[in-house]
């Protein structure tokens, strides 16, 4: 499976925006946008910059939610059609699969600092989903499913003593005690923590 190799605070410069992917790290003087909130590249924050056109405005925002969540183009676009294909308002859709992948829930909940570590820890097999073994990141929750991390992965260091900086979304719920979760209901649009124009993304692959 492709992923991205490269330095991860060249992603946050090139969207303007912090993207979260370094966990703790975004949050400090140390991030890199705050230290240089230019976009990359060799002509440095002097380098002219092209008044973006509507498809460019399109797709900078598809490659910021992309980027946001930590997926590859095909992932993203399997989740668009499914949204597509649902009833209601087709950018709300899509935003509430994003929100409800796995990966996302468990770093939602506070088990992972930063969505690629959330993802890891899944793909690693230290969650239980409804009490049986869970480790396809990409896995879309419903409302009433139980997150637990497993018996043998709570003796490690990562949830021993576990503490969670981040506020937990209200349509979740977190059992630090017993490193339990439950997803009480599916989000609303105002749940989405994201800043995203959804009808961009709608726009672009409408075309």
């Amino acid at each position: 499976m492709a992923r991205y190799t490269e330095a991860s605070c060249r992603l946050c410069r090139r969207e303007g925006t912090k993207l979260f992917l370094k966990g703790a790290r975004c949050y400090t003087s140390k991030c890199a946008i705050a230290k240089r909130g230019y976009a990359p590249g060799q002509h440095g924050p002097t380098g002219t910059r092209r008044k973006q056109s509507e498809y460019g405005m399109q797709l900078r925002e598809k490659q910021k939610t992309k980027r946001f969540y930590g997926m590859q183009e095909g992932q993203f676009r399997t989740v668009y059609s499914h949204a597509d294909r649902q009833r209601g308002n087709t950018g709300v859709n899509f935003l509430r699969l994003l929100e409800l992948r796995f990966d996302n829930i468990v770093y939602r909940m506070g088990f992972g600092q930063s969505r690629a570590e959330a993802r890891q820890l899944v793909t690693h097999g230290h969650f239980t989903l409804n009490g049986k073994k869970a480790n396809i990141p990409s896995m879309t929750l419903s409302a009433g499913d139980e997150i637990s991390v497993c018996e043998s992965s709570r003796a490690k260091t990562r949830f021993k003593g576990m503490e969670v900086s981040r506020t937990v979304p209200h349509w979740l719920s977190l059992d630090l005690e017993n490193l339990t979760g439950k997803v009480l209901q599916i989000p609303n649009r105002e749940d989405v923590d994201a800043e995203v124009s959804e009808r961009l993304i709608v726009e672009l692959y409408s075309r």
